[in-house]
């Protein structure tokens, strides 16, 4: 069958959920509250669901009553009890999956738990609704005349007691149909690849001679894949070695710090950009339209969603709210209840709602990375604003980036203290921080506020990262490839200290 009658096939098909979606965003609140009647319906008889009565929940107020809300920590004996091989604790079918993930907040490891229903109706439900929506939008598409370049931080699943664990892509690829390898790469055999290295020059090797319409994957790791194409390729940009790609499907961090960076190597009027906002524990927010910075909340895969304002989050005051409680332009940490299992998870994300009609978000970072040592509030959102600001302004691009506070000591004021590895570094490097500086003032009034006439906080300190600094650090944590990311923003000084006792004497740069 020729490529484009299957392309035109394939789009007709995927197009068909359109309207399924529009209900959900019609009625969001009515589809969240029948999931999760649904989702205590169906556990009532677990160990979980005896435990709290599920037989007589009958609304939202009699769940949020009777079920506490949790971390890792606290759903952990559970986890390990299935993992041992038990089942029917926290959900009715087989739970034999387990997404590992060490996330960037504790180096102790997760077991999140992957049901089938997670499998199906979240996450490769919503691979579909990502390219139902994007064909939605660009009805010229010919997506599926070539392949898609899938970058994940894939390694073979281990078995451990008749389960199965390993990182989220692994598991996605290992129960994916044969043939959806047909219209990806590189091959499986090479995606499962352990050792980050090895598996990039293989990558290079098997993708740089496909017709690859698309790519999909985490922004910063993705550059550094493309950066090997290049000078594996010598080409001047990516349109000379894929004349057909179209769109860049990407999430994990902020898309800002490396806009330009990927405008320079994609050179083509109309390319697209598609974020999506997924995770071990299940996939959430899709961008719906084009040239959008809005992710649409996806209301129908297994999720119900509950938020904690991020002003009372961790106090005496601290309140969750459901869906139809949320206000626009507001943080709020997300809480999850889902069809693996999980309830009322705090999945460590912040959120801010930038519609709620219909409900759409913009990922402002992690409940446990923000500094608010002074009352700055500030959030990786502003911190990737500023740093997308500085860049424009200066001509600059950015590799990566870490901040953490400078305490008070005696009469000595408090600062921030940033770490920037450049892809170049900067000829007035002053001015750079400088224009960082201001950019963060006016993004986050709370910090302006503290910096006003250095009242609280003096001005930043930037240290300039030597060359792989945080790939350095990153393989040293053996957390190369794939998922993986540098913290942008902590309370503390831990992340810090460690990248700067791993500069080479003479290389730091400090500039105050």
């Amino acid at each position: 069958m020729a490529l484009p009658i299957i392309n035109s096939i394939a789009s007709w098909i995927l197009k068909k959920r359109v309207h399924q979606i529009e209900l959900f965003m019609k009625y969001p609140n009515e589809v969240q509250e029948e999931l999760l009647h649904n989702l205590v319906k169906m556990a009532e008889n677990t160990a979980i669901g005896r435990k709290y009565g599920f037989e007589s929940v009958k609304n939202y107020r009699a769940f949020a009553e009777r079920v506490p809300v949790s971390s890792y920590e606290d759903l952990e004996p559970l986890i390990e009890q299935t993992r041992t091989g038990e089942q029917n604790v926290f959900w009715p079918t087989p739970i034999k999956w387990f997404a590992k993930s060490s996330g960037t907040t504790n180096a102790k490891s997760k077991f999140i738990p992957v049901s089938p229903e997670a499998l199906e109706d979240c996450h490769y439900k919503a691979g579909k609704d990502l390219l139902c929506l994007y064909l939605n939008n660009n009805e010229d598409s010919q997506l599926f005349t070539g392949k898609s370049l899938r970058l994940g931080g894939s390694k073979q699943p281990y078995e451990d007691n008749n389960t199965f664990f390993g990182d989220l892509s692994a598991i996605l690829i290992d129960n994916m149909p044969f043939w959806a390898e047909f219209s990806s790469t590189p091959s499986n055999r090479v995606s499962l690849m352990g050792e980050w290295e090895t598996k990039l020059a293989a990558i290079v090797q098997e993708t740089m001679h496909e017709n690859v319409t698309s790519f999909a994957g985490v922004p910063s790791w993705m550059m550094v894949l493309l950066n090997k194409i290049m000078e594996e390729t010598g080409k001047q940009n990516l349109l000379e070695i894929w004349p057909n790609l179209e769109v860049y499907f990407h999430g994990g961090v902020s898309f800002e710090p490396y806009r330009e960076q990927y405008k320079k190597l994609l050179p083509k009027s109309g390319f697209q950009y598609y974020e999506i906002y997924n995770a071990s524990e299940g996939f959430f927010a899709i961008q719906d339209s084009n040239d959008s910075n809005e992710l649409l909340l996806m209301l129908d895969y297994g999720i119900f969603y509950e938020f904690i304002p991020m002003d009372t989050f961790g106090t005496l005051n601290q309140r969750v709210i459901p869906l139809s409680e949320v206000e626009p332009n507001r943080n709020y940490a997300i809480v999850i209840t889902t069809n693996a299992g999980l309830w009322r998870y705090m999945i460590g994300d912040t959120v801010r709602f930038t519609s709620i009609n219909p409900y759409r978000i913009k990922i402002t970072g992690r409940t446990k990375h923000h500094i608010n040592v002074f009352g700055e509030e500030l959030m990786v959102e502003n911190t990737d604003q500023a740093i997308a600001k500085a860049c424009q302004a200066t001509g600059t691009e950015v590799i990566d980036y870490t901040v953490a506070p400078i305490f008070m000591e005696g009469k000595e004021k408090g600062a921030h203290e940033w770490i920037i590895e450049f892809k170049s570094v900067p000829a007035d490097v002053e001015h750079f921080r400088a224009t960082l500086d201001e950019a963060l003032q006016s993004l986050n009034s709370d910090y302006e506020a503290k910096r006003y006439n250095n009242m609280t906080l003096n001005p930043l300190v930037l240290n300039v990262a030597r060359p792989k600094l945080f790939y350095d650090w990153l393989k040293e944590q053996d957390k190369l490839g794939g998922q993986h990311k540098i913290p942008r923003l902590s309370n503390e000084r831990h992340y810090l200290e460690q990248l700067k006792n791993m500069q080479v004497a003479g290389s730091f740069s400090d500039i105050a």
